[in-house]
């Protein structure tokens, strides 16, 4: 696929007239309906290497709602038994992860102007009843290197806080094609998905998935 053009960033824009805070960048529309049908077709080829499975909770064992898998030299994983962390092999198969396809990594290049590549893409699908409550994207992560997310398919309730956990929170409408990226002074905001609008997009169900959900792609790199 041909890079894709630069487009020009726009900050996140609520009806709260307090701004966000320095370092965090909203892309609306960033990759139009021909592109997003690429993209959408390579996730479902990093799907058939490594499926969406399901993670838990440490200790609880409590299943996260949202079914994921990874690609690149590092995949993020939950379980009862190890908690937190990030592994070189997918849990299920055994088998190492694939490499990131070369659009996530132009598009990591071209909104950031970072150097170094990614090393870990995760992906997140989201049904109906799917939601990822507030955290921080750290551990292992390095802080130096920004976070960047696409959305694909049906719209999400995005919430943004601050870096306290107790911080008011904001709400952002993502929309297919849209990308969200923060790093500097936001690299450690707390954020979230309060859950998705289904039906809202047919993108995934007209490119080979069997329902309507959300994908959201999350490029992100390891220190070790």
């Amino acid at each position: 696929m041909p890079r894709l053009p630069r487009k020009p960033q726009v900050e996140l824009e609520l009806t709260d007239p307090e701004p966000f805070p320095a370092g965090l960048h909203y892309l609306p529309g960033y990759f139009d309906e021909t592109a997003q049908g690429a993209l959408v077709a390579d996730v479902r080829q990093l799907l058939v290497e490594a499926p969406l499975f399901k993670q838990s909770m440490p200790k609880s064992g409590a299943p996260l709602s949202v079914r994921m898998s990874n690609a690149g030299d590092f995949g993020w994983v939950t379980d009862r038994e190890g908690g937190y962390r990030y592994q070189t092999v997918h849990p299920v198969t055994g088998k190492r992860w694939p490499p990131i396809p070369t659009v996530f990594l132009d598009l990591w290049q071209g909104v950031t102007s970072e150097i170094e590549p990614p090393n870990m893409c995760l992906i997140n699908f989201y049904d109906a009843g799917a939601r990822l409550g507030l955290h921080q994207d750290k551990g292992e992560s390095s802080l130096e290197a920004p976070v960047v997310s696409v959305s694909l398919g049906d719209e999400a309730t995005f919430s943004v806080g601050g870096m306290v956990r107790k911080d008011p929170v904001r709400r952002l409408r993502l929309r297919s094609g849209d990308v969200v990226w923060f790093g500097g002074p936001s690299r450690l905001i707390f954020h979230g998905v309060e859950g998705i609008r289904p039906g809202t997009s047919p993108l995934l169900e007209e490119h080979g998935f069997a329902a309507s959900g959300r994908i959201n792609i999350t490029l992100r790199r390891i220190g070790r």
